[in-house]
C-alpha cells in the first residue's frame, strides 16, 4: 500500500505534486475559515463545515481546476446569536443566496507554493481573487482510502461581495473589519 501512495505523488520542476486525475473534497476533513478584526482590535474567526468539490489535476500541473461550492448554512463562528446574524440579510442571506462558489481560473508556481486564481461567487457577485496555494502531501487512511491534504489562504475586502453591514465606532473605526482573512484545510480523496 505504501508503494501505490508514493506513485500517487510526482516531481515537476524540483515541485512535489499530486497524481493526475480527480480528486474529491472529504467534506468532513476539510474547513473554510475567516478571520476578522472585531472593534479594530481582537480576532473574529468563523468558518464553514460544508465544503464539496473536485480537484483535476492534470499532467501539466498549471492546467490543472478546482470547483469547490460552501453550503453556507453551515457557517459558525462559536455564538449562536452571531450565526444567525451571518446567516441573515445583514450578510450571507442564506434564504437567497444559500451557496458560495469558487472556480479556478489560472494556476502558476510561486516561491515554494502556486498562485491559485478564480473566481469567487458570494451572493451572486463574482470576483477574481488570488490564493498562495500549497499541496501538503498524501497518505492513506486506517481503510485503504488515498488522501492528499491541500492548503490555501489569501485576504479579501468583503464589501467587493455586498457584505457591507457594519457599525461605526464612537471613538473612530467600525465594529467589523472591512479586511477579512480566508484559510482553507482541504483534505481530498484519490477517485482516479
Amino acid at each position: 500500500m505504501e508503494t501505490e501512495t508514493l506513485d500517487l505523488v510526482r516531481s515537476i520542476d524540483g515541485r512535489e505534486v499530486p497524481a493526475t486525475g480527480t480528486w474529491t473534497i472529504d467534506p468532513t476533513h476539510t474547513q473554510a475559515e475567516f478571520v476578522a478584526r472585531h472593534l479594530m482590535v481582537s480576532k473574529v474567526r468563523g468558518g464553514f463545515s460544508g465544503i464539496t468539490g473536485v480537484i483535476e489535476v492534470a499532467e501539466d500541473p498549471l492546467e490543472s481546476r478546482i470547483e469547490v461550492v460552501i453550503d453556507v448554512a453551515t457557517v459558525t463562528s462559536g455564538t449562536a446569536d452571531r450565526d444567525a446574524h451571518l446567516k441573515s440579510a445583514d450578510f450571507f442571506d442564506i434564504e437567497t443566496h444559500p451557496e458560495i462558489r469558487f472556480t479556478s481560473t489560472s494556476v502558476e508556481a510561486r516561491d515554494r507554493g502556486w498562485a491559485l486564481t478564480g473566481d469567487l461567487t458570494i451572493k451572486d457577485v463574482t470576483r477574481p481573487v488570488t490564493l498562495d496555494f500549497s499541496f501538503l502531501g498524501i497518505t492513506q487512511d486506517p481503510w485503504g482510502n488515498t488522501k492528499a491534504a491541500f492548503s490555501a489562504s489569501t485576504e479579501v475586502e468583503r464589501e467587493d461581495w455586498g457584505l457591507t453591514w457594519n457599525v461605526a465606532l464612537e471613538g473612530g473605526g467600525l465594529l467589523v473589519s472591512r479586511n477579512v482573512r480566508l484559510e482553507i484545510e482541504v483534505q481530498a480523496s484519490y477517485t482516479g
